[in-house]
């Protein structure tokens, strides 16, 4: 389903990606780990074609799609969706608005221009919105959202492009525990329920072990790691990160603590 084959992304005399080579055969959930500056990020730009790899190859469902130029690389955009941390939404119009904005390549001019949708997109909208519990926040302005429902708005534009992979770069880095975990169990529930593959960006390992199939390493832009959540143990996470014995990892924990009772009660609720 998806190739990746000695992908490398050259700055000046720097490998931002270097000689990257992996492939996946079903649509699973794939978690890129690594400290600032590993490269996971330009990875998921080559793959949504945001900018040029100086050399290899990307095939998903056997076209490669580096190649892409044009108006065949915004169809490639459109069948991967990208999610970011800082949302990418426009804070002053209303939240349906935005979620329109992911079929936006799919408009005239004049459409655009006059913010003109057929009821059948709005309507379809509308269901995403209320998949994802956030439907009452629909005529809402983005920007009165707390951050873990824009990132859900977020999530909810790119479904609205019904993507075949979707792109999160560090979707939660942003957030509190408990908004991560409800972002994080969407993403999942899209890739279990959808049959869509997710590669995301985390920064913190029990993220990684508790929602990934399959866990890459990334370091100084080259792969380091390539095994299920199972094998990622604090060993090998010191050498991901080029960390020495005293590298804690429960210092970056998203967990949320076991007697936040209410936390966990409202979590459920704002995914049922």
């Amino acid at each position: 389903m998806l190739e990746v084959q000695g992908v490398t992304r050259m700055f000046g005399q720097k490998a931002a990606v270097d000689n990257v080579s992996f492939s996946v055969d079903r649509p699973a959930f794939i978690g890129i780990i690594g400290r600032s500056g590993a490269g996971k990020s330009t990875f998921l730009r080559l793959m949504n074609r945001l900018t040029d790899a100086s050399r290899g190859e990307i095939r998903v469902d056997g076209h490669e799609i580096l190649s892409l130029r044009g108006a065949r690389a915004r169809q490639w955009q459109s069948s991967c969706a990208m999610i970011f941390q800082q949302f990418n939404l426009v804070p002053r119009m209303d939240v349906v608005s935005n979620v329109l904005h992911g079929i936006l390549n799919r408009r005239s001019t004049v459409q655009t221009m006059f913010n003109l949708w057929p009821r059948a997109d709005i309507l379809k909208a509308l269901e995403i919105l209320d998949r994802l519990g956030i439907a009452e926040q629909a005529p809402k302005r983005a920007e009165a959202l707390s951050g873990g429902q824009q990132q859900r708005v977020a999530i909810a534009r790119a479904l609205m492009q019904d993507p075949k992979i979707i792109l999160a770069d560090e979707p939660i880095a942003s957030l509190d525990p408990m908004n991560a975990q409800i972002v994080m169990d969407t993403l999942k529930r899209i890739n279990e329920e959808d049959g869509r593959m997710v590669i995301a960006n985390l920064h913190t390992l029990d993220t990684a072990r508790r929602y990934c199939d399959r866990v890459i390493g990334m370091r100084d832009g080259r792969m380091v790691f390539d095994g299920t959540p199972e094998q990622l143990s604090t060993k090998v996470a010191r050498d991901i990160y080029g960390a020495d014995t005293s590298f804690n990892e429960s210092a970056t924990s998203t967990s949320i603590p076991e007697d936040t009772t209410a936390d966990r009660a409202y979590a459920r609720l704002m995914l049922s």
